[in-house]
């Protein structure tokens, strides 16, 4: 019985001992688990290693209806991209609601890199101008590069009679509010550049918004609009045929592929800056190495000629930039246009 008891108690102390040895693993369980609840787990089931990335077809959403440039660009990458990848990229077009429809879609994707966003400026004006959104486009979202910018350039029906800037100041004064402006979105870039031009030149215009720069420029074109701000992709050749008059560029140098026209600043209005730009965007839980690889992706797509010339024939000037940089300037950009925003006292409609 005492030899019983003897080892009964050494066996006690033995499992205490073990017990004791056990609680801090498992509270490194816990803690780990409450961690990851709701997110890491179902991240690391579907997120596969960099190394098999990609392991279907990349989907790159453009916010936009087709045929506009930001469409024309994200199809000219895409398929240099898929070369690389061995996988294909395939382009869907989710217009509406001023881009957000699209980047919606992205956010809710699986935060795996296969789909990303491809947008333009209009996306830094997204949470300041609508708070109520399902998203936060700096919480939730992570650049992957800014691919080009591209300047706007304001243009008019042929029927009005103006060339130059302050002519169509002088006409948009006498007829305040009949002047149809052709908005390529509700908050975005051209949207407030407009309503930014109007605060300093007294012109007083009505404004459409439609889906995105191509019916935007359908409706210019057709007389629908008197006027809008646009992008070369969408009325270069419009322009060219005499269809639209380019009246000024709304950038800190002209267009290279329209030099004849001068800028906002050369006809008095230096503050008026509307450089379009493009930018790939995806889930802010994407891993790093992924993010990664598609930088790598579409700094190779923008250095081959073929894209390049392509890029500056339609006004485009290639960037590239990496992920750390283009967070920068889209924190910059975000800055600039809520700025904006709150001094025009602009609110959604």
């Amino acid at each position: 019985m005492l030899n019983r008891s003897k080892t009964e108690s050494k066996n006690r102390s033995k499992n205490k001992g073990m017990k004791r040895a056990r609680l801090p693993l498992i509270a490194a369980l816990l803690f780990a688990c409450a961690l990851d609840v709701g997110t890491a787990a179902p991240a690391l089931a579907q997120t596969p290693a960099p190394a098999d990335w990609p392991s279907r077809p990349v989907t790159v959403i453009v916010p936009f209806a087709a045929g506009g440039g930001t469409d024309l660009f994200a199809r000219l990458l895409g398929a240099q991209m898929a070369k690389g990848f061995g996988q294909p990229v395939l382009v869907e077009n989710r217009p509406g609601a001023s881009g957000n429809i699209g980047a919606e879609a992205v956010f809710r994707a699986v935060p795996d890199g296969h789909t990303l966003l491809y947008t333009t400026a209009i996306f830094a004006t997204a949470t300041p101008f609508y708070p109520k959104l399902a998203f936060d486009t700096q919480r939730d979202f992570q650049s992957v590069t800014i691919a080009a910018r591209i300047p706007h350039v304001l243009v008019v029906h042929p029927s009005l009679p103006v060339k130059t800037l302050k002519e169509f100041v002088a006409l948009a004064k006498k007829r305040p509010d009949t002047l149809v402006f052709a908005s390529t979105g509700l908050g975005g870039m051209v949207h407030l550049s407009l309503e930014l031009f109007q605060a300093r030149s007294g012109v007083r215009s009505t404004v459409v918004h439609y889906r995105s720069a191509a019916p935007a420029a359908m409706a210019v074109l057709s007389g629908e609009a008197s006027f809008s701000i646009l992008v070369p992709p969408v009325m270069q050749q419009q322009v060219k045929a005499g269809k639209m008059r380019a009246i000024a560029t709304a950038a800190q140098t002209r267009s290279s592929v329209m030099p004849e026209v001068p800028t906002f600043a050369e006809q008095g209005f230096p503050e008026i800056e509307a450089n379009q730009w493009h930018g790939a965007f995806v889930h802010a839980k994407v891993p790093a190495p992924v993010v990664d690889r598609l930088y790598r992706a579409f700094g190779a797509a923008l250095a081959l000629p073929e894209v390049r010339n392509r890029f500056a024939a339609e006004g485009g000037e290639p960037v590239g930039s990496s992920p750390a940089e283009s967070a920068a300037f889209y924190r910059a950009e975000i800055a600039r246009w809520r700025a904006v925003l709150q001094k025009l006292g602009i609110t959604p409609e």
